[in-house]
C-alpha cells in the first residue's frame, strides 16, 4: 500500500488543512504494531505543517488497508508538535497559580476543604451564646467558626510576617531605639501569637495598620527621646528612654 497510502494520506492532510501550501513534505511512515490482523496493514504517515505559527509540529494521518481489499481508508488526521515545537506550559490548577496581591476587588477566592492552613473548630451552643462571659471566651479561642487557623496555617503567617517588611530583620528594625514589645502604640495578637506579633498603632509610624513583629522597631518608638549635644547643635542620634519603668527578665 506504499505509494497509494502515501497520497491518500497527504489528500486528506490537505483537506484537514484547507490548502495544499499548509501541508509539506513526507517525513516518512511507520506500522502501528497494535493494529491487530482484523484491521489489516496500519500505517501512519507524517508531513511536515506549514501552517504560521507552528514551526516544528507536522500532521499525522493513520490510513488502513482492509485484508482482501485494495481500498485504503483513512482514520484519523491530527497536528501533533515534534520535538522543536513551541508548546504552551503545563497546566497548573489556579490556586497553585495565585499569589498574594493577585485578589482584586470583587473577587472571590473560596478556601479549599483540605486547606492545610484551616482546621475545623467546635461550634456555640445555646447557652453559651446566652452567656456575656461564654462569649467572650468563645471567640477569643474560635468557637463559633466553622474553621480556625491551624499550627501549619500560623507558622507560615509567623515566618512570612517575620521576613517581611516588618520583621526584625528589616532595615528599620535593626536601627530602631526600641522594639515594638515595649512600646505604648503596640497591640498585642489575641490567641497563641500573642507574644510574637501585634499591631501597629501609631499614626506616623510605617507599620500603623499593620501586623508588626513584637521584636521589630523603629523611630516612632513611645519612649524614643532625642540627644543633642548643646542646645545649638543639631539632633544627632536617638534613645530609648527606660527611666519610667522596669525592665523584667527571666
Amino acid at each position: 500500500m506504499g505509494d497509494v497510502s502515501e497520497s491518500i494520506a497527504r489528500a486528506a492532510a490537505v483537506e484537514t488543512a484547507g490548502s495544499p501550501d499548509l501541508v509539506g513534505d513526507h517525513l516518512g511512515a511507520v506500522p502501528e504494531s497494535d493494529a491487530g490482523p482484523v484491521l489489516g496493514e496500519v500505517r501512519t504517515h507524517t508531513f511536515a505543517s506549514r501552517l504560521p505559527g507552528y514551526v516544528g509540529w507536522h500532521w499525522a494521518v493513520t490510513v488502513a488497508a482492509v485484508p482482501g481489499e485494495d481500498r485504503v481508508t483513512v482514520d484519523e488526521v491530527v497536528l501533533l508538535p515534534g520535538d522543536q515545537a513551541i508548546l504552551a506550559p503545563a497546566w497548573v490548577p489556579w490556586h497553585e497559580r495565585l499569589r498574594p496581591g493577585d485578589l482584586s476587588v470583587g473577587d472571590v477566592l473560596p478556601a479549599t476543604e483540605d486547606d492545610p492552613r484551616l482546621v475545623p473548630t467546635y461550634t456555640v451552643d445555646d447557652d453559651s451564646a446566652d452567656d456575656p462571659e461564654g462569649r467572650v471566651v468563645a471567640r477569643e479561642i474560635g468557637l463559633g467558626r466553622e474553621r480556625v487557623m491551624s499550627l501549619e496555617g500560623r507558622s507560615e503567617a509567623v515566618a512570612r510576617w517575620n521576613a517581611g517588611e516588618f520583621g526584625p530583620s528589616s532595615p528599620m528594625a535593626r536601627q530602631a531605639p526600641g522594639p515594638c514589645a515595649t512600646c505604648g502604640f503596640y497591640l498585642p495578637l489575641a490567641g497563641s501569637l500573642r507574644q510574637t506579633l501585634g499591631a501597629c498603632g501609631n499614626a506616623y509610624a510605617p507599620g500603623d495598620g499593620r501586623v508588626v513583629a513584637a521584636d521589630y522597631g523603629c523611630g516612632a518608638h513611645s519612649q524614643a527621646t532625642l540627644v543633642t549635644v548643646e542646645e545649638t547643635e543639631v539632633v544627632t542620634s536617638a534613645r530609648y528612654d527606660t527611666s519610667e519603668y522596669d525592665v523584667l527578665t527571666d
